[in-house]
């Protein structure tokens, strides 16, 4: 896997990823940004969020369960003092459809946690303390 990175004056720069995705990042304020784009370490949470909920929605369509949409809230705690790490992660699930078993979600949920998502499994490993939850919501 490869993606390079181009300043683009100030703090603004473009990541371009190897399937050729491009995302525009900008800095705070206090340092020169103008809010063209995200911080860097929130595309580090949105792509977290996209891996666990890849992995949920696969687990469960595998499990032949009737899921219409799941959306994935993901909210960090970082350490005061420079490197500013996440310290804390916090993954909410919404996951709604069709006569769901909670079983099956909450399993999805761990297995994506514990297993399968590279992103959570990493951060786990460098110390991140990682909480999870769910709310199953009926399609009507």
């Amino acid at each position: 896997m490869k993606a390079t990175v181009q300043w683009n004056g100030d703090v603004r720069f473009s990541g371009t990823s190897e399937t050729g995705h491009t995302v525009k990042m900008d800095g705070p304020a206090e340092h020169g940004g103008n809010n063209v784009g995200a911080r860097p370490m929130e595309l580090v949470l949105i792509g977290l969020g996209g891996c666990t909920a890849f992995d949920v929605v696969h687990i469960l369509r595998k499990g032949r369960q009737d899921i219409t949409n799941c959306n994935v809230e993901v909210s960090a705690l970082r350490a005061d003092k420079e490197p500013k790490v996440f310290t804390d992660v916090h993954v909410q699930f919404m996951v709604t459809g069709h006569k769901l078993n909670p079983t099956k979600v909450k399993r999805a949920i761990n297995l994506s946690a514990q297993q399968y998502c590279s992103a959570s499994i990493m951060m786990q490993r460098g110390g991140v303390r990682f909480t999870h939850d769910y709310e199953i919501r009926e399609t009507p």
